[in-house]
């Protein structure tokens, strides 16, 4: 098979008979062998009743239902495993995203090599204040932190190489970040094509402004389990040894220059009548701390399963 398309949805019941005509034409136009997941993300609306009509006339499409709403990162996921196509599309079921995007960014994978080809809506169709600011704040802090030089990494309209999307996990809100999981499980040809994008059609944004302020702080927790996550005592351990370090001689300078005074008869105030010795010793309790924390995340990262395990490329 060549294309899997997956297509998280939720409470999209409107667009999907368009959506799924309009994806039907392009790959038949094509000449692609092909299927369509639609993941109902708990939807409250008509959306399944769509997906099973459109399944029913139509071989190519299937379909797959929540009993809740949980997440695009969890409908990616489920459609990740069961996709058996050669090149893996997702794409919003909000008919924002063009399916005559498909067959330029299937031949960017085929043909020249990419592992994952992302969409740039270079042109956007949304309110200028609610995100387009918000999504080129948020796309240069992205690409700082990640390396990957990419203009819209939040794109819903991508390409993958099958075999990317069976080596990473995508959990809680992480979709947003999948070239970056890409990239650290080994697969580092990552491009970007220009895509079309239209305004929405039916029903209204699924997303507000907190997405902007929880994916940074997604961003910020997956950059730490990429440097940290097999190996937490180089961090909790070297920050627990340097707050001790700098506590400890904190408090041994308070003490000796409380003795050197006394001994040349200078006027001294006792230790504990000195603020900077309790922030020594918090230091010192604090380092201990984070050391302990260190070892017992060591001990945790040792005794998991997936610690040994490695994306193997080639084989002889």
């Amino acid at each position: 098979m060549d294309i899997s398309v997956i297509i998280p949805a939720y409470n999209e019941a409107e667009s999907l008979p368009e959506l799924s005509a309009w994806i039907a034409r392009v790959m038949q136009e094509g000449g692609f062998s092909y299927e369509v997941l639609f993941v109902d993300d708990g939807s409250t609306d008509g959306t399944w009743d769509a997906v099973q009509a459109l399944a029913a006339d139509d071989p190519h499409v299937h379909g797959l239902r929540f009993r809740r709403n949980y997440g695009k990162s969890a409908a990616l996921y489920c459609g990740f495993e069961r996709a058996q196509g050669e090149v893996v599309f997702t794409m919003d079921a909000d008919l924002q995203d063009s399916p005559d995007e498909l067959p330029a960014m299937y031949r960017m994978i085929t043909e020249e090599g990419y592992d994952l080809v992302s969409g740039w809506k270079q042109k956007r169709k949304d309110n200028a204040l609610t995100k387009n600011l918000p999504s080129k704040l948020y796309n240069a802090t992205a690409r700082c932190i990640t390396g990957i030089k990419l203009h819209d990494m939040n794109c819903g309209l991508k390409a993958y190489r099958n075999e990317v999307v069976k080596n990473i996990e995508v959990y809680g809100e992480m979709h947003r970040y999948i070239p970056y999981l890409a990239k650290n499980a080994g697969y580092t040809k990552i491009g970007e094509k220009p895509v079309q994008h239209a305004r929405r059609k039916y029903g209204k944004s699924k997303f507000g402004m907190s997405r902007f302020v929880n994916g940074f702080l997604d961003l910020q927790t997956l950059s730490f389990l990429t440097r940290f996550g097999k190996d937490p005592m180089h961090f909790f351990g070297y920050s627990g040894l340097l707050m001790f370090f700098v506590g400890f001689v904190m408090t041994v300078w308070i003490i000796v220059d409380k003795l050197v005074r006394q001994a040349h008869g200078l006027k001294f105030r006792a230790v504990t009548d000195q603020p900077l010795f309790y922030l020594a010793l918090v230091a010192v309790i604090l380092g201990v701390i984070l050391f302990l924390a260190g070892f017992i995340g060591e001990m945790v990262a040792r005794s998991s399963a997936d610690r040994n395990h490695y994306n193997i490329s080639d084989e002889l």
